[in-house]
């Protein structure tokens, strides 16, 4: 009788598990694009990240007309609570930001951020891209 137990007790196992452990990507408030100025001295470079989630883990790729730049895969993405991280070592680039949601909690309304590039730091404010 006891093996029997532990063989129901696996097969409920089997079959709940994946859907308690199943991530719905449309309920991840960061997957999408996000835009905003890149203004570098005078230059208005403009940049979006397309942030998307497969297995748990995100990855982005970064879009800047005035880079020239047209989806440069990020090395590393990051989301720890509210703070944001997207390395792209080939650029020397560390962009570091908080995500910023409505008074609810619901929404995610906008990125606050630093590009890092060398030894500059650039202010960044990033909100979805349509």
């Amino acid at each position: 009788m006891k093996y029997t137990l532990s063989s129901a007790a696996l097969l409920a196992l089997l079959i709940f598990l994946p859907s308690a452990t199943a991530q719905d990507t449309s309920a991840t408030p960061l997957v999408g694009s996000w835009g905003g100025p890149l203004v570098i001295g005078e230059d208005d470079l403009g940049l979006i990240f397309n942030i998307t989630m497969a297995d748990g883990e995100y990855s982005a790729s970064m879009i800047s007309d005035g880079l020239g730049i047209y989806g440069m895969p990020a090395d590393r993405v990051s989301l720890r609570g509210l703070s944001l991280t997207v390395i792209i070592r080939r650029l020397d680039v560390e962009f570091t930001g908080t995500l910023r949601f409505d008074e609810a909690g619901e929404e995610l309304l906008r990125i606050d951020a630093s590009w890092f590039q060398g030894s500059e730091m650039v202010p960044v404010v990033l909100r979805p891209v349509e």
